[in-house]
């Protein structure tokens, strides 16, 4: 007997197919990419003992690969667009890995600040393009569930990947490398691995997913199209019309202050764990992974509490002042079993926040307007990633301590909570404007 499911069945069970098929994909990838981009703050010690690159070039450097990431953040994600996600995120990890890889030939200051460009812009657009994939799959309800999902790599890869790499860089001497050279090599490989397997094993859209039904594909489909566009080509000589809305741009400010603080808080915490008189590498490593544990637990539960929720500014800012309280607490508090744990709170609300950020991003664009307009966002939060280990290099300069940086985390977060606001006015204003029922 043959069982007649309604359109809403349908739909449901080809949303968990695709979370189930899709997501573990595009996680191997992303954690690949931040494991590759943030590795180097396990080496910043060895960097400045055996190159001499002090705290300012290694913050400059660490920074600069957002600088190179967002010079074609747009234009990549237009390609991916034309030419399709699939191709171009294989692309993107093969490249990336083989510079990920030739860090290792790292011989002063200026070679590390080109690979450093040349890694970031190897990896333009990866980001993006796997947030565009998302608008093309699952319905606006699910994206901020799909997004948290692959926010998991990049925790991961914080709490995996720092005792990793703290075992690999004690393999100094081995062959006649240092023990961070090794770490580079062995870290970049498995990236060029994994593109090869997305180019196989990465449908580009539901109706190419073999896994899928024509029932189950074009429901999906029809799902992830917003209100109100009834054809996700229907704007697509128009694109930089999403660089210039209001809340394009207040999105992208805010993300910006965001990672100001928190991809500083990631280059930093192992130099700040080391000034509490923690020489080995490997104890950095799973004590630096507690950045890794409170982002993994934050991306898990942060999504959840604004699905139900449901009003966006309102979780912006009340997760915000979280992050303000726990940063004033690491400020006032000088016990270091307190401060590991205040690296794990400051974690929770800065990277548990940002699957929300793409969220409210994606109600609003459809089509290449979801490709350029995520893009622009992520370059403006790029510049943020660029920005956030520069300061905290100089503020460990004027004052000796690399905890200083938390002051920098502090301020991030007051004037990011100073334009949830503007936001909030900004949506109101676009949603009257377009009579789409989109939810504050």
């Amino acid at each position: 007997m043959t069982v007649m499911l309604s359109s809403a069945e349908i739909h449901g069970l080809a949303t968990r197919r695709a979370m189930v098929r899709l997501i573990p994909l595009m996680c191997a990838i992303y954690f690949m990419s931040y494991l590759d981009r943030t590795n180097v703050a396990l080496a910043k010690s060895a960097l400045s003992a055996d190159l001499g690159i002090s705290a300012a070039a290694y913050g400059l450097g660490a920074g600069i690969f957002f600088l190179g990431y967002a010079l074609l953040e747009v234009p990549s994600n237009l390609l991916a667009h034309r030419i399709g996600p699939r191709r171009w995120i294989a692309r993107i990890a093969v490249t990336w890995g083989a510079l990920s890889s030739a860090m290792m030939f790292v011989q002063g200051e200026w070679s590390f600040y080109l690979l450093r460009v040349l890694l970031g812009i190897a990896e333009a657009g990866l980001f993006p393009a796997l947030m565009y994939m998302v608008t093309l799959w699952f319905a606006p309800k699910d994206r901020a569930i799909a997004v948290g999902w692959i926010y998991i790599a990049p925790a991961l890869a914080l709490v995996i990947g720092n005792p990793i790499g703290g075992a690999l860089m004690k393999m100094d001497g081995i062959g006649g490398l240092h023990g961070w050279q090794w770490m580079f090599l062995l870290e970049g490989l498995p990236s060029i691995i994994v593109g090869v397997i997305l180019w196989f094993k990465l449908p580009e859209r539901p109706r190419d997913a073999r896994w899928l039904s024509k029932a189950e594909a074009e429901s999906l489909e029809a799902h992830a199209l917003l209100p109100g566009h009834a054809n996700p080509h229907d704007y697509s000589g128009h694109w930089v019309q999403a660089l210039k809305r209001p809340t394009t741009i207040l999105i992208g400010l805010i993300y910006f202050l965001n990672q100001v603080a928190f991809v500083g808080l990631v280059f930093f915490t192992p130099s700040i764990i080391q000034q509490m008189q923690i020489s080995s590498p490997l104890t950095v490593g799973l004590l630096s992974s507690s950045v890794g544990i409170g982002f993994l637990a934050g991306v898990l539960i942060l999504p959840r509490i604004h699905r139900k929720i449901a009003r966006d500014c309102y979780c912006l800012g009340l997760f915000t002042c979280g992050l303000i309280a726990s940063a004033v607490a690491f400020t006032l508090i000088d016990n270091a079993s307190a401060r590991i744990a205040l690296f794990t709170a400051t974690a929770f609300f800065a990277g548990g926040v940002l699957p929300i950020y793409w969220a409210i991003a994606m109600k609003r664009l459809q089509g290449i307007e979801a490709a350029a307009g995520l893009a622009f966002i992520n370059t403006i939060g790029l510049l943020g990633g660029f920005a956030g280990p520069y300061l905290f290099g100089l503020v460990e300069k004027a004052s000796g301590l690399s905890s200083s940086g938390f002051y920098v985390i502090l301020a991030a977060a007051v004037l990011g909570l100073l334009l949830v606001p503007a936001l909030a006015k900004a949506i109101n204003a676009e949603t009257n404007a377009t009579a789409m029922p989109i939810t504050e």
